[in-house]
């Protein structure tokens, strides 16, 4: 067995900040100013702004990097502090840090589509420190329905003019294949695709990078990755909660635009597509939009939706049902579960399913791919054994780990199902891995585009969901209800 290895969280940071100054990619002296659209918003307060601030107590900003935020709301930086910082997880040792991060940032108040706030916007980074010649990086925490006029104003009066400038743009990117074209060609009008960082956080997580290196840096997985040995691929994401009072939101975009169509599909291409000619960004990006192509369109005799409802023996939101949560609209036939079968229509996979899984109020937080393989021929067993699979876990607690068959103790050759465990914690005792957030604004400081996605891989994405998307708000199908906490029955 491997000796297991310690790594805190200041090794693994340490080892973070060594591979990031060696490259020529991070700018670590030259001054980068980080631009948080939207900074009063949800978003910004739980998820970006504890980023930068877990990033910059690392170590791993720039030494010269100001964090701007800017929204219509008249606020200050001592009203984003109040509103963000419950979510740092800061300990008392890291007060005088966290002062010095604070003093770093600045608030301009501002409408997303008046010209003259971006100028003001703009003259405000330039009186920063070295701020007209700095990097600037865009964050849009923003509905999509203001994309258009922000990145207008942002190209027409706020672009460094030395230095360079990236955008980040969350999901979702349209609604679909029509409305997601109008966007990107919005922004490819404005912007250069290599300025562009389309974030699907998913990606950014531990596992789902692994599968790389699993996949291409093992020789025994090379052979059997293919149709002649995978009998189906599973790909799950579950969430034991439900809407929670956010209903009216989820129920403009329901469980396949707001997982299916993103997370769930950027694993598939990561488990289904062939060996890229380097570890170059554009290179891994062409091999996900080939798998894309050998995609057909969903049928809908393939698909299966739910919604959940209450559980009578459940407790608090356990009780409740989609349709309960006040801010979901009365009689809403909008899915809270989705299963579809996709084929990849190559010589690799032909013929094989791969089984895409998500839902909300289920029994379990996972997120996993599951290869299973086919029966062993000659079953010599009297049919006692379980098929082989291998697992990837990316959440919770991350792993990969095997199925198979091996012989129960005793006279007789009796076999019984058991792992080979590769999980991450009994390699790396205690390690705290970065968040996916962390990662993935670590690559737009660095200029890495591989965990992101481009342009062509939206399209095809949506090319393959559109038509049913359309099919399910044309027909309003009822979804089969299912018991907050269990699974629909048909699966």
């Amino acid at each position: 067995m491997a000796e297991q290895v310690a790594l805190s969280r200041t090794q693994v940071c340490g080892i973070l900040r060594e591979e990031l100054f060696q490259g020529d990619a991070f700018h670590q002296s030259d001054t980068h100013i980080f631009i948080i659209m939207g900074a009063s918003g949800d978003l910004a307060k739980k998820k970006i702004y504890p980023t930068i601030w877990w990033l910059f107590r690392d170590g791993l900003l720039p030494e010269n990097t100001f964090i701007v935020g800017y929204a219509r709301s008249r606020l200050t930086v001592a009203d984003i502090r109040k509103q963000s910082e419950p979510f740092f997880k800061a300990t008392p040792e890291e007060k005088l840090k966290l002062e010095d991060f604070f003093a770093r940032n600045s608030y301009v108040a501002g409408q997303y589509d008046d010209a003259a706030s971006y100028q003001r916007l703009n003259s405000h980074m330039n009186a920063l420190h070295l701020g007209s010649q700095a990097n600037r990086l865009f964050y849009l925490a923003l509905p999509p329905t203001v994309y258009e006029a922000v990145t207008k104003n942002i190209h027409e009066s706020c672009m460094s003019q030395i230095g360079w400038n990236r955008i980040i743009v969350e999901k979702p990117f349209g609604r679909d294949l029509q409305s997601s074209d109008r966007l990107s060609n919005h922004i490819s009008s404005l912007f250069r695709e290599d300025q562009i960082y389309r974030i699907d956080h998913y990606l950014g997580k531990e596992m789902v990078q692994n599968l790389m290196v699993l996949r291409f840096a093992n020789r025994i997985f090379g052979p059997i990755w293919n149709r002649d040995n995978i009998a189906c691929v599973i790909l799950t994401f579950k969430e034991p909660f439900g809407t929670e009072g956010r209903g009216g939101y989820f129920d403009e975009f329901g469980i396949i635009r707001d997982v299916m169509q993103n997370h769930l599909l950027q694993m598939l291409c990561l488990v289904a597509m062939e060996k890229p000619a380097s570890t170059n960004s554009d290179d891994v990006r062409d091999e996900k939009v080939k798998v894309l192509k050998c995609i057909s369109e969903v049928q809908a005799n393939n698909v299966v939706l739910g919604q959940y409802v209450g559980n009578p023996d459940g407790e608090g939101e356990a009780t409740k049902g989609y349709l309960d949560d006040p801010t979901v609209p009365r009689g809403s036939t909008t899915a809270t579960f989705a299963a579809v079968v996709l084929y990849v229509e190559n010589e690799r996979w032909d013929g094989v399913p791969f089984i895409l899984r998500c839902g909300k109020a289920l029994n379990e937080r996972k997120a996993e791919v599951r290869l299973q393989f086919h029966d062993v021929a000659g079953d010599i067993f009297h049919q006692q054994c379980k098929r082989n699979e291998l697992v990837i876990r990316v959440q919770p607690n991350e792993a990969v780990y095997t199925k198979m068959m091996t012989k129960k103790p005793g006279m007789f050759f009796n076999p019984e199902e058991s792992e080979l465990d590769l999980t991450y914690g009994n390699r790396y005792k205690n390690v705290k891995l970065p968040d996916a957030y962390e990662r993935l604004i670590l690559d737009v400081f660095c200029g890495s585009q591989m965990h992101f996605v481009r342009s062509d891989e939206l399209r095809e994405a949506w090319r393959i969901f559109t038509p049913l998307l359309h099919q399910i708000e044309l027909e309003k199908p009822k979804p089969i209800p299912y018991i907050y906490g269990r699974c629909p029955s048909q699966l």
